[in-house]
């Protein structure tokens, strides 16, 4: 892991006028303590994300996120409004208040302040926030992972509104502008769905 001190200059506002302080301020404390120490709070977590979100792009934002997660270990299997152990970054879909962690490496997780439904409107609402990621449902909680690599190798119209086009890993993706069009053309399909939306362009995947 890298040291302490490196990560406290990169990531928790230090600067290296302070080595000598961070020498005293972490000295005797466990590694645990000593991030939960350096990590900066909530609110400069946000404000970083949301300044490379609206700057540079959605995946600058969670790249920062994922990174920070891994370097200060703040991935949250159970994370919390009311419990905020950890930073998270706070997210307002609807008019309703839901945060965003890494659970583990790669793996997103959303949740809500209150409990909510889970919804395609609300998959699609998440989905259009982060285009780059495929937002999906899984034991009741609701998930994001990287697109990855694709390939099309084949394109077969469905309606005037909705293709329907088959990956090299054999998933299928219904893509459409019209996302009540592209949902009524699904239920002709089964398997594990996982949402996405890009440039106005609705798509869901089917594994």
């Amino acid at each position: 892991m890298t040291d302490i001190k490196t990560l406290a200059l990169k990531y928790g506002g230090y600067t290296s006028l302070d080595k000598v302080y961070l020498d005293q301020f972490l000295a005797g404390k466990t590694e645990q303590e000593q991030l939960a120490l350096i990590t900066p709070p909530p609110s400069v977590v946000n404000a970083y994300f949301a300044e490379l979100y609206q700057k540079k792009s959605p995946q600058a934002a969670t790249d920062y996120f994922a990174e920070l997660s891994h370097e200060l270990n703040l991935y949250n299997p159970e994370p919390s409004f009311t419990f905020e152990n950890k930073p998270f970054i706070r997210l307002n879909l609807s008019g309703k208040s839901f945060g965003f962690c890494y659970e583990e490496e790669s793996l997103g997780r959303i949740f809500s302040e209150t409990e909510e439904a889970i919804t395609t409107d609300l998959l699609f609402e998440i989905a259009q926030i982060f285009p780059h990621q495929l937002v999906y449902e899984e034991s009741d909680k609701i998930y994001m992972k990287a697109v990855g690599d694709e390939e099309v190798v084949n394109v077969e119209n469905l309606t005037a509104l909705t293709d329907l086009e088959t990956l090299a890993d054999d998933r299928k993706r219904l893509k459409g502008y019209s996302q009540e069009d592209l949902l009524q053309a699904a239920r002709a399909f089964s398997g594990k769905r996982y949402f996405r939306s890009e440039n106005r362009t609705a798509m869901l995947y089917i594994d």
